[in-house]
């Protein structure tokens, strides 16, 4: 099935030159461009496209503003574009609470030193953008349908009955049907039990997500907490400060040398590898470039189950891939407690898929459960 994307930006050249790497790919198709906010709200509800890259500031109407008023009248997969500055991961988060479903940072330099790079990061996002939960299209916002929970508020969860389509979208392109993948079950409520670390790790859809199990912890909360989100180094800073002033635990980007504390969060940075010691004490690595990922869920998981060993409780949450699913299995081996979030909950089922097929996850929850039963450890 063809991918139908519209390319929203002022900036001509740079509308040009995300068209033609769009365009290199055959199972992708741009059909509309559009070079301000308003065009592109007109364009969305005229091309009706499966997905929108979207600028954020533009004339007329900027990004945000565009994407809360499309996500209210014709729900789609929106990916921003944003600086790799403090303010760039401000508006980032801002457009996620907006209801964007994603964001890349927008780099005229890379386009032109790096475009094979670069082709291959925007066309595999867009693909995976495609394939958004769309039962996910309905987690909060302003809006009944936006894409994504609210970063403002903790929202309502969607109700049972959702349905996975986008309201008044024409049918999609025709394509080979594919036999409905048998359901993973949720599982009963755990039992309560005391651990001494909760490690959450996540990635697509991980901003909102995070957002929305963490608010519902008290300041109580009896363990210490590591997460693990897949996010550039110039963003984790700003999201550990988001995180804190809406949570009643408090949350902060992780320094080395950082101690465990009850009801403290500690979010690893963007570009590195967030590890426990034999002490239990937080440190703080280079970005090793064998990995794929900078932090990696892997790592901070496998250092825990080495630290704690049947102490800690794992929750995988949404994300594109399989992150998390060796460390998962390093802890299950030590006797330690994997959580991971439903496929009907997520934005990209992937991560805690592969937790559930690899038969590591002891309890499979919608994100509102994960955050209500966190909070009943308390």
């Amino acid at each position: 099935m063809v991918v139908k994307v519209l390319v929203v930006d002022d900036s001509g050249f740079f509308r040009r030159r995300v068209t033609e790497i769009l365009a290199g790919d055959p199972q992708i198709k741009v059909v509309g461009t559009a070079s301000n906010g308003r065009e592109a709200v007109d364009q969305t509800l005229a091309l009706r496209p499966d997905v929108i890259t979207m600028d954020y500031e533009m004339p007329v109407m900027d990004g945000i503003t565009a994407v809360r008023e499309i996500m209210q009248r014709c729900p789609t997969a929106v990916l921003m574009f944003s600086s790799l500055t403090y303010e760039g991961a401000r508006i980032s988060l801002d457009a996620l609470d907006a209801g964007a479903a994603d964001y890349l940072p927008k780099n005229f330099e890379d386009i032109s030193r790096n475009p094979d790079k670069v082709r291959q990061l925007l066309c595999e996002r867009v693909h995976t953008l495609a394939r958004t939960n769309r039962r996910s299209l309905g987690l909060g916002g302003s809006g009944s349908t936006s894409a994504s929970a609210s970063l403002a508020t903790p929202a309502p969860a969607p109700s049972t009955g959702a349905t996975s389509a986008r309201p008044g979208l024409r049918p999609a392109e025709p394509a080979t049907p594919r036999p409905a993948p048998t359901p993973i079950r949720n599982s009963p409520p755990p039992r309560k039990k005391h651990y001494q670390l909760v490690a959450i790790g996540t990635s697509t859809g991980g901003p909102v997500a995070l957002q929305k199990v963490l608010t519902q912890l008290p300041a109580n909360f009896p363990s210490p907490l590591l997460l693990i989100q897949h996010m550039p180094a110039a963003f984790t800073k700003a999201f550990a400060e988001r995180l804190d002033k809406l949570c009643r635990i408090s949350v902060k980007e992780a320094e080395d040398g950082d101690t465990l504390k009850p009801g403290v969060a500690l979010l690893a940075p963007g570009g590195k590898q967030m590890m426990l010691d034999g002490r239990g004490v937080v440190r703080i690595l280079p970005g090793d470039e064998r990995l794929n990922f900078r932090p990696c869920v892997d790592v901070t998981f496998g250092s825990a189950a080495k630290t704690f060993r049947d102490k800690v409780l794992a929750v995988v949450l949404t994300g594109m891939g399989a992150d998390g699913r060796e460390g998962a299995r390093m802890l299950k081996q030590a006797g330690s407690d994997v959580w991971a979030q439903d496929e009907a909950s997520c934005v990209i089922y992937g991560m805690p898929m592969a937790i559930a097929k690899a038969n590591l996850a002891d309890g499979i929850y919608s994100l509102d459960d994960i955050g209500r039963h966190l909070a009943e450890l308390s």
